[in-house]
């Protein structure tokens, strides 16, 4: 039965409310020419905000133009804005990885900024969410699965299939949604680093996500609405206009980070602190490389690993996208530094197996295999995780 109403999703999102069905994303076909995200689309969207109590889930990255936020267009436009929930790194992006987000006032518009964490259950208290009618959801993912703005969204879509409220997401671009790679996470792993049975880079954007965790019955119904990118499919390679958080400034990091945040699970640096953050790692006890670094506190990282220690290792910044695309999650760094390092069990952390969803790489790399080895271990997981998530793509392949 669950695969018959997969096929019924097709190009819309179905999802049920109260038993309803609902077909709720937009269809309009766009002229060909520059990606156009969902926010741009306002036809498809304000005429359901309006004499609605609206809130917003959205950080830095949320811009209606060059120039203009999506909370302050609606705000000019007279929309009633209950609040602005903001995810990790904060409403304007400038929180480090991990810091809670309190509650404060957006300067520009007056709207109060709510904090994601003040009810139990890492969700808004029930007085928070009685207080809005609406939620709009517009923030720049990077597809992968330790990247968390897609954990908080679906947190909050529980919150609201408790309050009755229709969810919209406003869709952007997957800067890595050309390919799939990875394996899926052992759910035993399940972790604010890893929510779904997906793997590392799943390809997908926010608003497929939405629909596939409803599809597959991994959030509960709410009645969803996504407003889709124009000019936009999954051989679309998007340069992000704006970082999405600050230890991710560039898009040769962006592209990196699938292999490199596998170093957060190590005891070596992944270049937190440094201006070239994921495109870089090392550790003072690596051998034979000319190429140091020295971590600093900075905007992204107050205390990063090896703070004030001069690392040796490598650096990425020359490797071309073309080659990090081919290369997909990349396991011979990991296999590399390990066998520099000859640390045996004490070269990994607890965390490695919350981001990498299995344990099998780490005794893989243990045991002496080589990096195509592990990486073959889970080409069955990314075939079957493509012929899965098919019925839920709202963008060609």
């Amino acid at each position: 039965m669950l695969r018959l109403f997969q096929a019924l999703l097709l190009t819309l999102v179905m999802v049920s409310c109260g038993g309803r069905a609902q077909a709720n994303v937009s269809t309009e076909q766009p002229i060909r020419g520059e990606v156009l995200v969902g926010a741009t689309d306002t036809a498809q969207y304000m005429p359901l905000l309006r004499g609605r109590r609206v809130a917003v889930l959205a950080n830095h990255t949320a811009m209606y133009s060059a120039e203009e936020h999506i909370v302050d267009m609606m705000h000019r436009e007279g929309v009633q804005l209950a609040g602005i929930f903001a995810p990790e790194h904060g409403f304007r992006g400038s929180i480090e990885a991990g810091a809670i987000v309190k509650n404060s006032v957006d300067e520009r518009t007056g709207v109060p900024i709510l904090s994601l964490y003040t009810g139990n259950k890492k969700r808004p208290s029930d007085e928070v969410m009685r207080s809005f009618d609406v939620l709009v959801v517009d923030m720049q993912d990077v597809g992968l699965r330790f990247y968390t703005y897609y954990i908080t969204m679906l947190q909050i879509m529980e919150a609201c299939a408790d309050f009755g409220q229709m969810v919209i997401v406003l869709d952007r671009p997957n800067p890595n949604g050309h390919y799939v790679d990875g394996p899926i996470l052992d759910m035993k792993y399940k972790s604010g680093v890893g929510w779904l049975p997906i793997p590392v880079v799943h390809g997908l954007t926010m608003g497929e996500i939405a629909t596939m965790a409803l599809g597959e019955g991994w959030a509960r119904p709410v009645e969803l609405r996504v407003v889709k990118c124009r000019n936009y499919d999954h051989t679309t390679h998007y340069t992000l206009p704006i970082a999405p958080s600050p230890n991710l400034p560039t898009q040769h990091s962006i592209y990196l980070y699938p292999s490199t945040c596998l170093f957060e699970g190590t005891v070596l640096s992944m270049g937190r602190g440094t201006e070239a953050p994921f495109e870089i790692y090392g550790h003072p006890d690596m051998q034979g490389y000319d190429f140091s670094f020295t971590p600093q506190p900075n905007a992204g990282s107050k205390t990063p690993p090896h703070n004030g220690v001069k690392c040796y290792g490598v650096d990425l910044r020359g490797v071309s996208d073309e080659e990090v695309w081919q290369s997909g999650v990349n396991i011979e760094y990991l296999v590399d530094a390990y066998r520099n390092l000859n640390l045996g069990k004490e070269f990994f952390k607890p965390v490695f197996e919350k981001l990498i969803g299995v344990e099998y790489v780490r005794q893989m790399i243990i045991d002496g295999y080589s990096a195509q080895e592990i990486e073959a271990r889970w080409s069955d997981d990314v075939a079957r995780f493509k012929e899965q998530r098919r019925p839920y793509l709202l963008y060609s392949e």
